[in-house]
């Protein structure tokens, strides 16, 4: 009875913790797109180009993909412990932030942006490895619920941009540097290691040789690649897709492209706790799969949508946002599963970074068709990236090591 009781007691925490790491992540998130969701005034008021407009989420993309891969060369998740290092990144990411405020030229806004993608590569990656610690089972759903949280995050300026004609841009950074100082206290304060502590060690250069040689987790990674070509260009050009796309939705007012452009992200959300279930049911590399396929069917037919009635529009939209980031969270559980327990931290650090640095590439490419062809065809060049990570996941499935994935669920 008293093990009952205990088993009882720390399923309860465990959940419990879930939630207060989830909400320490997700406030620090709001300010990764807090300035892409501001991009029309941002644009206005420097005069930047579609080109440098992309600069303005690239700046982030660039700054987390260089500190996550810093952190992964130097092993800093595996040397420092995740909640401090989560704490410490999201005040940094709350300074530098508001520092948009003060920008007094272009090339200082992109060194704030670029500062805030290198404080958040602190948050992401040891966040993952946090909520870890805390399930052995049920990790997939657990990371879910994560990714949701983050999911959110990313979404939340453009539901506070959808009050621009009561809000002005600078309040949109006010409160998203807010809400990353609020995330940084909660995580300090009440954030703890689970029962399932990865072990601490000190920086090898030998431990990035080691997991390159991991077949397993390098198709996982390259799943994970495929992944990320689709997602941050999708996330970071959709409000400007449904501005040239959709007069109907904008109808004379930026309030309706920028609710649709929320709602859109922000249904990942809904997607990466229903591909957390059902990993953890059929399998990460199945689930993986199946939600790569739609993202990239919705790809390719999202441009098709444009003519059609708003609804149509509107249900692909939610569809693909739903799907391109509902298996976000599985590759990070691969990561954790297919890598020696030593260096996790520095796996989800190179995992993570490779893939936010081709999303620089994709985002620019992007912005290039825009210009070229136009918005409505911009999207087709992100189709390869899903069907890469499907070819991927399908080759991964058949290697004996696949096994060590969701306890044998694969």
């Amino acid at each position: 009875m008293a093990v009952a009781n205990v088993t009882a007691a720390s399923a309860v925490r465990r959940w419990s913790m879930l939630v207060v790491i989830s909400i320490g992540a997700f406030l620090p998130m709001t300010t990764w797109f807090s300035a892409t969701a501001i991009a029309p005034q941002l644009t206005q008021l420097w005069g930047l180009s579609p080109a440098g407009g992309a600069w303005v989420t690239g700046a982030v993309q660039i700054g987390f993909a260089i500190g996550a891969l810093g952190s992964s060369m130097i092993g800093l998740s595996d040397m420092v412990s995740p909640r401090k290092l989560i704490g410490v990144s999201a005040l940094t990411a709350a300074a530098a932030n508001l520092g948009l405020l003060f920008a007094p030229s272009v090339s200082l806004l992109l060194v704030a942006r670029f500062v805030t993608g290198l404080a958040l590569a602190g948050v992401y990656p040891p966040a993952v490895k946090l909520v870890s610690t805390w399930f052995s089972r049920g990790r997939g759903t657990a990371l879910g619920v994560l990714l949701a949280a983050l999911t959110l995050g990313s979404a939340f300026p453009h539901l506070i941009s959808a009050g621009a004609a009561e809000l002005a841009w600078h309040d949109v950074i006010v409160a998203t540097s807010l809400a990353a100082l609020a995330g940084a206290l909660l995580i300090l304060r009440l954030g703890e290691e689970g029962p399932y502590p990865f072990a601490r060690s000190a920086f090898d250069p030998r431990h990035i040789k080691t997991l390159a040689r991991n077949r397993a987790l390098m198709l996982a990674n390259l799943g994970y690649l495929g992944h990320m070509w689709e997602l941050y260009a999708m996330w970071g050009w959709i409000l400007a897709y449904i501005r040239a796309g959709s007069p109907d939705i904008v109808a004379g007012s930026s309030r309706g492209a920028s609710l649709l452009a929320f709602f859109v992200v922000v249904s990942g959300g809904i997607g990466s706790i229903l591909g957390g279930i059902a990993a953890d049911r059929i399998g990460r590399t199945a689930t993986a799969a199946a939600m790569m396929a739609v993202s990239g069917l919705c790809a390719l037919t999202i441009g098709l949508a444009v003519d059609g009635p708003s609804w149509l529009f509107v249900a692909v939209a939610v569809l693909w946002g739903v799907t391109v980031v509902g298996d976000s969270a599985q590759f990070s559980a691969m990561a954790t599963e297919l890598s020696d327990p030593r260096y996790v931290g520095t796996a989800l650090s190179l995992q993570l970074s490779s893939g936010i640095a081709l999303t620089f590439v994709s985002i620019h490419l992007t912005s290039f068709v825009a210009e070229t062809v136009g918005w409505r065809w911009s999207f087709l060049i992100l189709a390869p990236g899903p069907l890469l990570g499907v070819v991927a996941m399908l080759a991964l499935r058949r290697l004996p090591a696949a096994r060590q994935i969701a306890h044998g669920l694969m």
